[in-house]
Formats: structure tokens, sequence, C-alpha cells
């Protein structure tokens, strides 16, 4: 019974394949193709066809077009495509006029202000680390420009690699055993100008605290020498910022004083001492008259007071440590006024968090006089110092700090480290953009 049904089944499924097999013949051979609509269907009308058949004649190049329902929809699909490899091509070109064009400036640090431009300033890197080392320099890229410096007893004239035709000399130009050394390298500079080595030069420099800088002038620009900017530390009536700029005297890198990294420490540390003083205290000066009401009215317990009666050109390893610690320690940092009322100890003092109290009065020279003036430059970037015009003052200001709460004091100490930093930040754009001004008509 079983092998019956298996024959049958076998039997059914040949009959099946050999009736499919014919059909698929028969549509292969016999029955009219249908074309996809997809693809465009041309036929050729030979020149043969058409003399037997005189009605349907036509041109040899006469293509007949079978209709394609999806070619409007291809034709628009192409067009979208064309369109977007233009728009591609537009963009590539808009990238390569924007791309940022960078210019090439050495700085020759001749000068030990011109640490505090690179260092603290700019941010820059030197190499090697060492500070006492011969020859140092590093590179940074500020706005357009990349920066080179080169500091170090080992710099000097000729053997600098000049890769580019602008150059900023950092000077000293306070006495005059620095004013004939200054005067050297701006001789150099313009000899480079000459033979068009260099073609664009500013300088940075380190003037007279009684603004007395007349020695220069012959060389800028204006007086038809070939110094296009100056950058003037103190409150010289040159300032115009146009070709004469007023840069900050900051802190005192010749004696080893280093970048201060804001940390969390320096606001939230409980600080053990009011005020600080330590420094040197002219004959007949207001550093006699402050020293004088910190005796008077018992205050040395609440201050740290180390006073000298000879500036000492150069810190020991112990004396830079006791500075640093004091600042560190102490809310207030007393700045009164010496030959200049701008001191290196008001940027030392913000760079440890420790408010400057400055004596805010003129002192002789030719300094410009005005209601900004004295620190014209960090009044106007909004330093939040305490000013005074008398020690007398300096009581009641310490009386207030006694009721201040320790929270008010971190809020204030944390607002004046945010300052510093945005001033110098301030500082940096500026010296950039004076540059790309002046050198290369950036705009």
């Amino acid at each position: 019974m079983m092998r019956v049904l298996r024959r049958k089944i076998v039997a059914l499924v040949v009959a099946a394949y050999v009736a499919f097999s014919l059909y698929a013949a028969y549509n292969v051979f016999f029955s009219k193709r249908i074309m996809s609509r997809v693809h465009r269907v041309v036929k050729k009308v030979s020149a043969g066809d058409a003399k037997l058949d005189p009605k349907h004649a036509q041109a040899p190049s006469t293509v007949e077009k079978e209709w394609n329902p999806w070619e409007e929809e291809l034709a628009k699909e192409i067009n979208i495509q064309q369109k977007r490899g233009d728009a591609f091509k537009g963009q590539l070109g808009l990238i390569a006029k924007s791309r940022t064009k960078r210019y090439k400036v050495q700085i020759w640090g001749k000068a030990a202000i011109g640490l505090y431009l690179w260092e603290h300033i700019l941010e820059g890197p030197l190499n090697p680390t060492d500070k006492t080392g011969q020859w140092r320099e590093g590179e940074i890229l500020s706005g357009k420009i990349n920066f080179s410096f080169y500091t170090g007893p080992a710099v000097v004239q000729g053997h600098i690699p000049v890769d580019t035709d602008s150059v900023v000399l950092v000077l000293n130009g306070r006495e005059q055993q620095k004013i004939s050394y200054s005067t050297q390298w701006l001789q150099h500079a313009h000899a480079l100008v000459q033979a068009h080595t260099v073609t664009h030069v500013a300088v940075v420099l380190l003037g007279s605290e009684q603004c007395t800088n007349d020695w220069i002038s012959p060389y800028l620009r204006r007086h038809g020498g070939f110094v296009d900017v100056l950058f003037l530390v103190y409150d010289s009536p040159w300032v115009n910022d146009k070709d004469v700029f007023q840069w900050p005297l900051g802190v005192a890198t010749y004696r080893h004083f280093p970048v201060v990294m804001p940390t969390a420490q320096l606001v939230s540390t409980n600080r053990p001492y009011l005020c600080n003083f330590l420094g040197t205290v002219y004959k007949n000066s207001s550093r006699e008259i402050l020293m004088n009401i910190l005796k008077q009215d018992n205050l040395e317990k609440e201050c740290i007071t180390n006073a000298r009666e000879k500036w000492l050109p150069q810190e020991t390893a112990e004396s830079l440590r006791q500075y640093q610690s004091a600042l560190a320690q102490s809310e207030l940092t007393l700045c009164p006024v010496g030959v200049n009322a701008e001191c290196y100890r008001i940027y030392e003092a913000c760079a440890y968090g420790s408010l400057p109290v400055v004596e805010d009065i003129q002192t002789k020279g030719r300094c410009t006089e005005g209601r900004s003036s004295p620190l014209r430059l960090l009044k106007e970037a909004g330093a939040p110092f305490i000013f005074v015009k008398d020690w007398k003052e300096l009581p009641a200001i310490l009386q207030s700090e006694r009721g201040m709460s320790q929270a008010q004091r971190e809020e204030r100490r944390r607002r004046l480290l945010e300052w510093y930093s945005g001033f110098r930040q301030q500082m940096k754009e500026r010296f950039t953009e004076v540059l790309e001004d002046a050198f290369f008509k950036v705009s």
C-alpha cells in the first residue's frame, strides 16, 4: 500500500516539473518580451527598414524612445546631485579663503621684564627650564602670530637665527648703563633693517621711573626712526594708544619671582596675618611714616614686617621664600610708593591673592598727572585694590579687616585672583592685536 502511494507522489512531482519546464520554454521562445520600466528602450531604425516602409522612413540618426515613467525623477535626482557637488566645491573654496594666515615674530629678551611678558602674559614655555640657563628659548601661538622667544646671557647680537622680518626687542632704560646697552641692540636692529633682513621692529621698554625717556625718541618711526611700536612702562605722557602703549611693570623676574598658579588653597586657607610689608625703608619717605604707624598702634603683631635700610638687587633663596610666605599668609599687602607709585609688590601680591593697599600719590618726575594717574593702567583695568592718600588711614582699614568673616575674605581673594588673571589675558590680547595691526595690517 505504501509503495503505491510513493509511486503516485513521485509521478505527481515529475508531472509538475515537466509542466513547469514546458511553460518556461514557451515564455522564453514564443511569448512577447516585457521590458522593464526602469530602463530606457531605444529602437534604431535601419536604412533598409526605411526603404521597405516609406511611411515610417526617418533620418538615419533618428532615435525612437519608448516611454519611461521614471525618466523625470531620474533627471531630478541627477540635478540634485549636481547641485550638491557644486555646493561642496564652493564650501571647500570658502574654507580655503578663510583659513587663518599665520605670521612669525621673534622676541629678543634683553631685560628681565621680557620674562614677565613671555611667562606671565603670553604664558609661553622656556627650554631649558633652569633659570640660570645661558640660552633659553620657546615658542607659542597667540592670535595669528607664532611667537618665538630668546633670552639669556648667550643671546648676543649676530647669533640669533633670524627666520622672520618682524622683531620685538625687550630693553631696560632705567639708568645710563642700561641705556647704553639697549642702544647697542637698537643699532643692531637698525643695521638689520638697512640690510632688508628685518622690516618691522617693536620695543618693550622698562622706562625711567621719572618718565624721562628722551634717549629712545629718535628711534621711533614718527621721528624718522625705524621702531613701529613702543610698549612703555609707567604713566608716560607719550602714551597715545597709536604707536606708544602703556605696559605693566609686572613681578620682579630678575629676583626669580615665579609664575604662581591660582589654586583653591590660595582662596580657602586661613591667613593668620592682616597685612605685610617687607622692603627697603628710605629716609624721609612715606615708608618711614608707614613703619611708625605700625609701631605706634601696636600693629606689628598682626602684620608681618621686615624693613631694611638699603635696597638689595638680588634675593637669596631664603629671603625669597620668606617673602612669598608673607604674601600667602596675609590678607593685605602694603604698597607704599618708591621712586614711582607702580612697584613689583603690587603684582606679586595679586599673584598670591593678597589685596594690595596702594599709596595713591604722584611722585616726582615727568610722568603724566591727572585724574587717572598714578597707576593709570591698573585703574583703567578696574583693579580692585584699596587706594590710600595717607598711611594714617591704615588703622581704620585694619579695623574693618578684623570685622570680616572668613567667607567674605575668601570671596575677596577669589575676585582678586580672577581679576589678575583677566588683566594678564587683556595684556596678552592687546600686545598681539597691536602687533598684528602694526606689522601685518590685520584688521
